[in-house]
């Protein structure tokens, strides 16, 4: 834990491993509160800053949503509480992750199948672009990410699962 009281949005970013924009993003979507500024307005951070900055990324790389933190840091600012809404919380990304696993393992053994099947040669033969033009060849009729994922381009699922 660092002891400064005054740390500047550079130090506060290297001490949460994040970046400095990182830490300018939690702060204007809320999950951080707006530090206080110093006599020439630079922004100075306490060692709570790290702290949340820390919590967010770990949940974060635990695939949370936004709004799911949120929910939890402002459940983490009431620790007289029950935990029954964190648990639930928690509860809820177990099983998104666990529908997301359903789905790589289908579209793992999908990818096998196209691959075990093709026997190189022409394209006009090949099963890997046979069955990426007809579905209807498929084993399983849903093995792929959710449609608006897909949808939304190539960066989509990137910038969803970027720690942040």
């Amino acid at each position: 834990m660092l002891n400064s009281p005054s740390l500047t949005i550079g130090r506060v970013a290297q001490a949460a491993g994040c970046t400095v924009q990182t830490v300018r993003y939690y702060e204007q979507i809320g999950l951080i509160a707006p530090p206080a500024r110093s006599a020439g307005n630079q922004r100075v951070y306490d060692d709570s800053a790290v702290d949340r900055l820390r919590f967010v990324r770990h949940a974060r790389a635990l695939g949370f949503p936004l709004e799911s933190i949120r929910d939890l840091l402002s459940l983490s600012d009431r620790p007289e509480q029950s935990c029954e809404a964190a648990d639930s919380i928690a509860r809820a990304q177990l099983s998104a992750v666990e529908e997301r696993l359903a789905r790589l393992t289908a579209l793992k053994q999908e990818l096998e199948r196209m691959v075990a099947q093709c026997r190189g040669g022409a394209i006009s033969d090949c099963r890997v672009i046979q069955v990426l033009g007809d579905h209807e060849l498929c084993q399983a009729s849903d093995h792929g990410a959710p449609q608006a994922a897909a949808d939304a381009g190539p960066d989509a699922g990137a910038a969803a699962t970027e720690i942040r």
